[in-house]
């Protein structure tokens, strides 16, 4: 691979200095989600005249507004995995709550290649990370790794991030970063574009794992490269952690059946800040960060030890015993804990206190819940309860986030079979996407409601992404965006 480093000034990569005090900002996270949540009730009424993402925009980039900041301009976005706070929710979204093939189709856009990451939005950009499998052959063929079930193709791959206009699904530009041949195969459920990008609402920052790890202009021009070398995964199943920006550091988790490691990359040159082996098999996980009592933690699920390392240091804050073989959920915050869980030749969700320190045992975890937990799937919290799947199954359960005692169990989801994505939620609604391209919408509530189900033409693995009063989905070929009132003729 090469290394791109177009030598793009200090200054233009400078993020937004983070308010000082903690209280201030969360008053002002809570104030601008009040002052979206007002925003999106004109805007019903005012369609004619605005949209919500010129609203979002106003609010983003008007000093005199709320002086804004990207804690406060995240909340109208959808800029990473998982959405404004890591936890599957925008709580100002209002997407619409039906749609089919004809129906509530703002556009639809056909996506070269394979992907099954989710697309990011930041006002009018839709980002999108894709890999197509050309015919053309490598110079030297690749060998699969020792144990790997799985062949790697005998081609060459392109490796693509595109940017989309949200307002019409065209492409704005499509930039190939990388082109070689994998060393590794993929599982046959995933592809080689699993990881979702990021943004800190400057630039973006893609990951392709062994294939390289980019930064880019919102306009397509590669800033940085990193080449962290190649992985060997388990059975060579394949790479899928997303990249976590914040506040000037990028993380990526590098998980694998040879040495594992975690990297802190600076987020404007592409330089190592710092990096740790761990010991750990290869697990599909991205890690979380969170603020707490003036230090930023950065927490890893895993199969031996669940860990929190000092974002800035490296040093290890806490750990406590792993979750299962293959750790593929995210971990999500609730308060000062957080929850992890995996679902893979076992079970097991734990919920520890981010006041932990050392080598937390198992007799001072908040609780552990020890059946019936998502495989693939990560789970969604909202409104202090937490929602997960049985392994892949269209079977839901419901906890009370504090406590972990259940608030609904093994309740099937009707119309649906088989679950990768994970599902996503607004303040009044959840949405989960299945294998088989059909959607169901549920109550945001204690008690199980449907209020909607929802089909498109091909399955969907990517988690759905949400913002303003848009839905994205992404299927084996297109990316759709979902809006209210829009009938295809």
């Amino acid at each position: 691979m090469h290394l791109y480093h177009l030598g793009l000034d200090k200054h233009e990569c400078r993020k937004p200095r983070p308010l000082k005090t903690k209280a201030s900002r969360t008053n002002k996270i809570i104030l601008s989600e009040i002052i979206l949540s007002i925003l999106v009730t004109v805007e019903a009424h005012l369609k004619s005249y605005f949209t919500l993402t010129t609203i979002a925009t106003i609010l983003a980039f008007s000093p005199a507004l709320l002086a804004q900041d990207f804690e406060t301009a995240k909340l109208a976005n959808w800029h990473q995995w998982r959405g404004p706070t890591a936890n599957g929710v925008s709580r100002v979204a209002d997407p619409p709550l039906t749609w089919d093939e004809q129906t509530n189709v703002k556009w639809k856009a056909t996506i070269p290649g394979e992907g099954s990451s989710t697309p990011i939005i930041w006002d009018e950009n839709v980002f999108v990370l894709s890999a197509i499998v050309t015919d053309r052959k490598p110079v030297t063929a690749t060998v699969p790794s020792e144990g790997a079930i799985p062949k790697p193709p005998s081609t060459i791959v392109e490796f693509v991030v595109s940017n989309l206009d949200r307002a019409t699904g065209n492409v704005k530009w499509k930039k190939i970063v990388n082109e070689e041949a994998p060393h590794e195969g993929r599982h046959k459920s995933t592809t080689y574009a699993a990881a979702s990008p990021t943004t800190d609402g400057k630039l973006l920052y893609a990951s392709f794992g062994s294939h390289g790890v980019y930064c880019l202009t919102f306009a397509g021009e590669i800033v940085w490269h990193r080449d962290l070398g190649n992985m060997r995964t388990r059975r060579g199943w394949g790479e899928a952690v997303s990249p976590v920006e914040h506040d000037g550091h990028l993380v990526v988790n590098w998980d694998q059946e040879d040495q594992s490691k975690i990297f802190v990359l600076d987020s404007a040159t592409g330089q190592i800040k710092w990096e740790d082996e761990r010991d750990e098999p290869t697990t599909w996980a991205t890690p979380l960060v969170v603020e707490h009592q003036g230090k930023t933690q950065l927490i890893t699920n895993g199969t031996n030890k669940l860990r929190s390392y000092n974002l800035e240091t490296g040093k290890l804050i806490w750990q406590s015993r792993g979750t299962t073989l293959n750790a593929i959920p995210s971990p999500v915050l609730d308060g000062t804990n957080v929850i992890c869980m995996a679902g893979y030749r076992g079970n097991s969700a734990i919920s520890i206190s981010l006041d932990s320190t050392g080598q937390t045992n198992p007799d001072r975890l908040n609780w552990q819940f020890n059946r019936d937990t998502p495989y693939v799937p990560s789970p969604l919290l909202v409104d202090g309860r937490i929602f997960f799947t049985k392994a892949n199954q269209a079977i839901l359960n419901c906890l009370d986030a504090k406590t972990g005692e259940p608030i609904y169990e093994l309740t099937r989801l009707p119309n649906l079979k088989n679950m990768y994505a994970s599902p996503v939620a607004t303040k009044d609604r959840i949405y989960f996407a299945s294998r088989e391209g059909v959607t169901l919408v549920i109550e945001n509530g204690p008690k199980f409601k449907v209020l909607a189900t929802n089909k498109i033409a091909e399955g969907i693995d990517a988690s759905p992404a949400i913002s303003g009063n848009q839905l994205f989905l992404r299927s084996k070929t297109s990316l759709y965006c979902l809006e209210e009132s829009t009938v295809v003729e």
